[in-house]
């Protein structure tokens, strides 16, 4: 079965990647405005897929990334699955990053499961088949098992990478659950609620860093702030080089001063961020490919 991708103006970048590959799907873009926008003049999003009654029958892929314009983004990205649910095409919906993944649980009253609640609509409204997620945060909540969730990471390939610059005696520490996923020691960080996390240090930790080259590793970062705290543990243990290595880059507050302190840094293009020097083209390809 032929495979179409319809990108999101958030994924424009990867969209670009793509077309590069020889053997790519084919990908068809939304139409712009009469004024050649996405946007009507009062900023409201325009959407027209002018080939999606050729996709009937089709494999189709919506290729998208919650950042960095969140709620605008989904917007679009609803639109996009109307017209498909319109003319009755389930697709698969591809997330390079996730939007609303911290909101994963209620954890306080008054609030809601934001996470759940859209892959709930994307599943049983929008009928989509498949829904690929890279290093999303909700992974190990017990309603994931529930959905048709394709879990992936892309921290093994940020991993290879430093090791190829830095040799194979890199320690990796983490601060979040790639730890035992891919048997890395762990910082403990607990989520107090959606906004507060706390963070408990080992005293093994005090024995095994001294002199060697860290690499912290994290799947998300916004301000920045634990991974400072990572990296003042690390110096004050007297690391010999202390290297960070992250899947989302979404705030560039928490970018720059990432590369203020950290000796090198390694980011993937999840999110469209100047900084990003992980390409995770191949990926999204391979994985649509063993899905077929």
């Amino acid at each position: 079965m032929r495979t179409f991708i319809i990108p999101t103006s958030q994924v424009e970048h990867l969209r670009k990647n793509i077309l590069a590959k020889t053997e790519a799907p084919k990908v068809i873009l939304a139409e712009l405005s009469k004024d050649g926008k996405r946007y009507f003049p009062d900023g409201e999003v325009y959407m027209r897929i002018l080939k999606a009654n050729r996709l009937k029958g089709k494999r189709v892929i919506v290729l998208h990334s919650g950042a960095p314009k969140p709620n605008e983004g989904l917007v679009e990205l609803e639109l996009i699955l109307q017209i498909l649910k319109d003319y009755k095409i389930k697709p698969e919906v591809f997330f390079s990053y996730f939007p609303y993944g911290k909101q994963d649980e209620v954890f306080e009253e008054g609030e809601t499961n934001a996470a759940k609640n859209l892959i709930e609509k994307l599943t049983r409204y929008y009928k989509a088949k498949k829904i690929y997620t890279v290093d999303a945060h909700f992974l190990r909540r017990k309603w994931v098992k529930k959905y048709p969730i394709v879990s992936l990471s892309a921290i093994p390939i940020l991993i290879e990478k430093a090791k190829e610059n830095f040799g194979k005696n890199i320690l990796f520490l983490t601060t979040g659950a790639s730890g035992r996923r891919y048997k890395i020691n762990s910082f403990n960080k607990i989520r107090k609620n959606s906004c507060t996390i706390k963070l408990e240090i080992s005293n093994k930790f005090k024995k095994i860093i001294k002199g060697r080259i860290i690499g912290v590793v994290d799947d998300l970062l916004e301000t920045g702030g634990t991974l400072l705290k990572v990296y003042d543990v690390c110096k004050k243990l007297k690391a010999k080089n202390i290297i960070c290595l992250v899947t989302h880059g979404v705030l560039r507050k928490g970018i720059l001063r990432i590369k203020e302190n950290y000796s090198h840094f390694y980011l993937t293009n999840t999110i469209n961020q100047k900084e990003s020097n992980i390409d995770i083209t191949d990926l999204i390809l391979n994985t649509l490919q063993k899905y077929d």
